[in-house]
């Protein structure tokens, strides 16, 4: 499959890839510092100046790109894990890519983009777009995202890692806490990088490899192939860094091809085990059907393995079914640690990727081989808008699977290495010939039992043990030794201190039937891990045939089928139903007629009483919209009652209200009528009058503002006499000042029916500083009029909203 160019900004030249701090906790320790950086600097650059505690010389914390490349592909994608050990946590991180020497206040310095896998976990940041933060501040061990390398020409690049755990920076130049990647040499192109370092590890690992499948209807949805979903057999080894089972970047074998394709690990196995040198076990455990099912219903596939300083790499790849040729799976994960020890406990959750040999877009597209072929790449959520995992907003793909390599024992001398638990001390512990017996006179001892059958039928170390009893103890104040003894041991055929004896691997999976129909024969081979040492022929057989039927009553007429798989759930929660299980058909009959074989299968099947379970309730639906479209409001959600209504009464609730809250409704400016024209303020000549109204409510929330509360208006009076006498110059001024006095009483009261109003005092203070707060004011009684009710002259009080920007 073609992968589509995602809407991702690339930049060029030589880059820096750092984790720094996140801004709200990086100004809470570098106040001083960020007023030292000029006003005409990005906020990106400020991340990477930001101070605080520093702790140097710890290796809690750690920062690797999968698979430890050395060089980066241009353009190529790089899964990236920022991580803690346990009992260290970290609470938040940032991550940004840089040009080297580039102080990230302009947008060419910044080069690569990021791709989110998990958007619980991280996001990017709003201030500094091309960085990752985390979404929410919380405890942690573990982070990862992609990195998109950067065009050829730009140059090494240089991951490094600050993170905060409580009210301590950690910062780090050297160490865990940085990589430094340069970019491949073009002549390499076509495969990805590979760990060069070696591994300086004493003695060997065990480890434990358990699959869980997350792939269901309920997390992937869209064309969800419910009948045959299953991850195919899985399989994988542990090996060496000169050999590589699939990688991003390069082109899948054709082992890998029929993994991807058909989900048959044989090929695959054959091409792993012709690596013998530099192989050390081949990891295979069975396949899954259905792809999702709970732990408790169904054991989770697991397979254990062993790695040395030399093999110290595991892969291994399982087929997600149907599909065209995608799977998941791991590539070169190093379980040797820098400090010469042994990985504890990898976890690490998958997506998909592309083998690059089918062109199909969804679970159950025909087969369409990609010719030529393409190379392995991870699937995005733009590929192809027909994929099921398309989003057209470029959204990070949901996990469909978690891995975890748990290790379960350590071998050997290690290298100062205490070991984790009582059997890798009886792991390490070498045998021992006594020369002597050492048992105090003063206990009376049985004879040893005989050695009891090794706990490995393999060739892997067991332990063996063997007793005695205690008979008599002569003297109490003399203890007596214990009376179990063990020795480290290996299954038969695998003595070290045989020198005739060769040593056998595990037995390769049994081939296809050589018929498809009727009875043949099938073989299953193993070749010599180790020759004898004393030259002579190893006589165990490498390969073993036996009879195969495959539809015993065969004709032209028959064909050939899967086999069945799990069990459906069962229709019923409680009292007896019905569960069903499905098959495919492989092979059509060869005379062209209908396959008659049966494809689905039912039975009857009892669940708990229906009476010890009288309320069975659907999960609640979701929340229904509010009631209105701004303001206050309620909205429900409700479920349904599952069981039958003759089983019993159930007082659960159906239905639940809650109030919703949307944007404040818009509030117009509400207006009091006008008042009555006032008098001409000019007893003589030209003059004007006025009138008033009053608001009555403030507009709030974007409502219709206030229009004019004044109106003026000219008036002319009798014209006026050039000399008038003093003493009507002094008549004239006393109406004037009574009018005047008559105007300022109106101004300063509202005139309402039946009494004088106060004038409205000033805006009380807003109840909040952010957010949406409000503001009072009141209007109270100054006079009442003999004439008037009582209550038409009441106080009055207006509300306003304030201080609505956010917080």
């Amino acid at each position: 499959m073609r992968m589509s160019p995602a809407p991702m900004r690339l930049s060029r030249g030589p880059a820096l890839l750092a984790l720094a701090l996140p801004l709200a906790v990086a100004l809470a320790f570098s106040d001083e510092t960020l007023d030292k950086v000029s006003k005409s600097e990005g906020y990106c650059s400020r991340i990477l100046r930001a101070q605080g505690t520093r702790r140097e010389g710890y290796t809690e914390f750690s920062l690797r790109v999968e698979g430890d490349p050395d060089f980066y592909k241009p353009g190529s994608s790089y899964r990236v894990t920022l991580s803690a050990a346990p009992p260290s946590y970290f609470r938040g991180f940032t991550l940004i890519a840089l040009k080297e020497n580039r102080e990230g206040d302009k947008e060419e310095d910044h080069a690569g983009t990021f791709q989110i896998i998990d958007e619980e976990e991280t996001q990017f940041m709003s201030n500094c777009p091309v960085a990752v933060t985390e979404s929410t501040p919380r405890r942690r061990t573990r982070i990862q995202v992609f990195w998109i390398a950067p065009p050829a020409g730009t140059g090494c690049v240089i991951l490094k890692a600050s993170i905060v755990q409580k009210r301590i920076i950690y910062f780090q130049d050297e160490g865990s806490l940085t990589k430094k990647l340069c970019e491949q040499d073009p002549t390499l192109d076509g495969v990805t990088d590979r760990p060069i370092l070696d591994c300086c590890a004493c003695g060997t690992a065990k480890y434990r490899l358990t699959f869980y499948g997350n792939w269901s209807e309920k997390t992937h949805p869209k064309d969800y192939p419910r009948r045959a979903n299953h991850w195919s057999a899985i399989i994988g080894g542990s090996h060496s860094k000169n050999y590589v089972l699939w990688e991003y970047g390069g082109y899948a074998s054709e082992g890998v091809k029929q993994v991807a394709e058909l989900g048959s690990p044989v090929k695959m196995e054959e091409e792993i085990r012709q690596q013998s040198d530099e192989v050390l076990t081949v990891i295979k455990a069975k396949a899954q059907w259905p792809a999702w099912q709970p732990v408790n219903v169904r054991a989770a596939p697991s397979a254990e393995f062993s790695v040395d300083r030399t093999r110290h790499l595991m892969s291994f790849l399982t087929m997600m079914g149907p599909s065209p040729d995608w799977n998941v799976g791991l590539s070169a994960e190093d379980l040797c640690t820098k400090e010469c020890g042994w990985v504890q406990k990898v976890v690490q959750d998958l997506i998909p990727w592309d083998a690059g040999t089918d062109s199909g877009v969804t679970y159950e597209s025909p087969n369409k081989p990609t010719i030529p072929q393409e190379k392995i790449r991870p699937l995005t959520s733009l590929d192809h808008p027909q994929s099921p995992f398309y989003d057209p907003e470029g959204g990070s793909i949901t996990q469909v699977a978690r891995v975890v390599i748990e290790r379960i024992a350590r071998k050997g001398e290690q290298c100062n290495i205490v070991p984790d638990n009582v059997d890798d001390i009886v792991a390490d512990l070498a045998p021992e010939e006594k020369d002597e017996d050492d048992t105090p006179e003063t206990c009376i001892y049985s004879n040893w039992s005989p050695w009891s059958a090794c706990s490995s039928s393999t060739c892997e170390k067991g332990k063996r043990m063997r007793q005695r009893m205690l008979k008599a103890q002569l003297d109490l104040s003399v203890p007596c030794p214990d009376t179990q003894d063990f020795q480290p041991c290996m299954g038969p055929g695998c003595s070290d201190e045989d020198g005739s004896t060769c040593t056998m691997s595990e037995w390769i999976t049994w081939s296809p039937c050589s018929i498809s129909c009727g009875m043949g024969m099938r073989s299953r081979e193993r070749y010599v891990k180790q020759f004898p040492e004393d030259g002579s022929v190893c006589t165990l057989p490498t390969e073993e045939t036996e009879k195969c039927t495959v539809n015993e009553e065969c004709s032209p007429s028959s064909c050939l089928v899967t086999e069945w798989g799990e069990w459906d759930d069962c229709s019923a929660t409680c009292g007896m139903g019905m569960k069903k299980r499905h098959r495919m058909v492989k092979m059509s009959p060869a005379d062209g007629s209908m396959c008659k074989a049966e494809t689905s299968q039912a039975e009857k099947c009892m669940m708990p009483e229906c009476h010890t379970i009288p309320c069975l309730l659907s999960p609640w639906s979701e929340w229904s919209d509010c009631s209105v479209t701004c303001g206050k409001g309620m909205r429900t959600r409700q479920r349904m009652l599952k069981s039958l209504a003759e089983l019993g009464d159930c007082n659960e609730e159906l239905e639940q209200v809650e109030k919703c809250m949307l944007p404040e409704c818009p509030i117009d400016c509400e207006l009091s009528e006008w008042s009555q024209w006032s008098e001409c303020n000019k007893s003589c000549g030209k003059g004007h009058m006025i009138r008033t109204r009053t608001i009555q409510m403030e507009p709030q929330f974007g409502g219709v503002p206030c229009p004019e509360t004044v109106q003026r208006k000219k008036c002319r009076a009798r014209k006026c006499l050039r000399n008038p006498s003093v003493q009507k110059l002094r008549w004239r001024e006393a109406r004037e000042s009574r009018r005047s006095e008559q105007f300022r009483e109106e101004s300063e009261g509202e005139q309402f029916p039946g009494c004088r109003m106060r004038p409205w005092t000033a805006w009380s203070e807003c109840t909040k500083l952010c957010g949406g707060g409000i503001q009072e004011r009141y209007m109270t009684v100054k006079k009442r009029f003999k004439s008037s009710q009582f209550t038409s002259c009441k106080d009055k009080k207006e509300i306003r909203a304030c201080n609505v920007h956010p917080c």
